[in-house]
């Protein structure tokens, strides 16, 4: 296969994560509205991606990641979440500083560099933000999880991931004292609109309206 450059790993990369995976195909407006830029921009790169192989685009049927695609955009995730681990577990950046300086990293091509860096990792499973790591043959190991508003009161569990990892989001968390990691029991949920209260490592109850406790994944 061809290389891609930088914009079409972005693309193919938007396409996979909004096609849940390849599950579905999806629109170029859903295309246009998750790289911001406009339909007809979206359009050109579809053809040079379906020239590539990596896509197959239908006209009022929508776009479809090949085989090929999944692979590559599996790579390029492979890569920006490794880097993400990287940079919390030795630069010592915070979880929701590193989206950004991963995205510019994930275009590195050297697969020797990939390959030590996992080594040198550690082999990590899941990057900072609870997400799973593909490997280098592009398997990913997944978990069953579950939104903290969907467990019951009394329930108990632990945080492992979060839905939103807008940098926003990630800080609100770090200011409640919500983290990777942390054991949770649901102590109360309201009724009226949805929010919960939950004991935080047996120590800190902290309250949660329905939209964050919705985008706090558990097991």
């Amino acid at each position: 296969m061809m290389g891609l450059t930088y914009a079409e790993e972005n693309y193919l990369k938007s396409i996979y994560h909004i096609s849940e995976g390849g599950k579905r195909s999806v629109s170029t407006n859903d295309i246009a509205a998750s790289m911001k830029t406009k339909p007809a921009s979206v359009s050109d790169m579809l053809r040079k991606l379906g020239e590539k192989g990596v896509i197959e685009y239908r006209k009022y049927y929508g776009v479809h990641i090949t085989e090929e695609g999944k692979k590559y955009a599996l790579q390029t995730i492979r890569k920006h979440r490794l880097w993400e681990v990287f940079l919390v577990d030795k630069l010592h950046f915070t979880w929701d500083e590193v989206h950004e300086v991963a995205d510019e990293l994930e275009h590195v091509k050297s697969k020797i560099l990939i390959q030590r860096l996992d080594e040198f990792l550690g082999f990590p499973k899941f990057d900072p933000h609870g997400d799973p790591i593909p490997d280098e043959y592009g398997d990913v190991r997944s978990r069953p999880r579950l939104p903290l508003s969907e467990i019951d009161i009394h329930g108990t569990g632990q945080i492992v991931a979060v839905k939103d990892s807008s940098a926003a989001f990630l800080r609100y968390l770090d200011k409640v004292g919500a983290y990777i990691g942390a054991k949770i029991k649901v102590v109360d949920k309201v009724e009226f609109d949805g929010s919960v209260e939950v004991l935080v490592d047996n120590k800190k109850n902290i309250f949660m309206s329905k939209e964050v406790a919705g985008n706090v994944l558990v097991i």
